[in-house]
């Protein structure tokens, strides 16, 4: 029996550097899976779009796909944006069953991606205990989104020894990264590193990366990109939507 076809739905970017980090970590995907096929579909700004992708795997005679939303939040794109696209497409080609998985986070693996860029950015295991970490997402005006980020950093403490993080937003919500290194430093923590809470590279991370530098923060860690973790989150998330899946047709 096939595998359902894997679909990561993308936001998209006017940046050419967010469809190559997308571009990567579908061939990372690939090589994790072997025969597992892997497709994008942007909702705005690149191309190929979710329904151009759809309508070319119907055409294929592909009859199941897992649509993998690429969004670290549960926000306004995963509640709203992309189950009224899939829903729209659904309609159109009745012969193609698919299945919206859940977004990434939150996930112990996300922090693990997280920790990996700051160690490539230069953190030393042995400065764990005295630095203090900025956790800079995109932001969202949604309650449940910033919740969860909160959320994140706290239980990135608990669980790697960090002196203190701090959640940080790039947009729609406060504080923004600059405020946050300096609150650490007005707590006198004197090593800060911000973590970009973000998959790839854009208008919202150049955002966060220019606060670090403003603020004087010692580290600035890279974007998750194709981050290993990260491609096995995704399948980890493929795995979970196809279980569902076969326990509600079985049922």
């Amino acid at each position: 029996m096939r595998a359902p076809t894997l679909l990561l739905v993308a936001h998209g970017s006017r940046d050419p550097r967010h469809a190559a980090t997308v571009t990567a970590l579908c061939a990372r995907l690939r090589a994790l899976r072997p025969g597992l096929r892997v497709e994008v579909g942007y909702l705005d700004f690149n191309a190929p779009s979710v329904p151009q992708v759809l309508s070319r795997l119907h055409a294929d005679g592909i009859r199941d796909v897992v649509a993998l939303p690429l969004l670290l939040t549960r926000a306004f794109h995963a509640k709203s944006d992309i189950p009224s696209v899939l829903h729209e497409t659904a309609a159109r080609l009745p012969h193609l069953r698919i299945t919206q998985a859940d977004v990434l986070g939150p996930h112990g693996l996300l922090t693990a991606a997280l920790t990996r860029r700051l160690s490539e950015a230069g953190l030393r295991t042995g400065d764990i205990p005295s630095t203090g970490v900025v956790l800079a997402s995109a932001g969202s005006s949604d309650p449940e989104a910033i919740a969860v980020i909160a959320e994140i950093a706290r239980e990135w403490r608990r669980t790697t020894g960090w002196c203190a993080v701090r959640p940080a937003f790039a947009s729609a919500s406060l504080p923004r990264t600059v405020d946050a290194v300096r609150a650490l430093r007005a707590d006198g923590i004197h090593r800060v590193a911000v973590a970009p809470y973000v998959i790839a590279p854009g208008f919202l991370p150049d955002r966060i990366a220019a606060d670090a530098r403003e603020s004087g923060a010692d580290l600035l860690a890279p974007v998750l990109g194709d981050a290993p973790e990260l491609a096995r989150l995704l399948l980890h998330r493929y795995d979970e939507a196809r279980s569902r899946e076969f326990a509600a047709f079985a049922a």
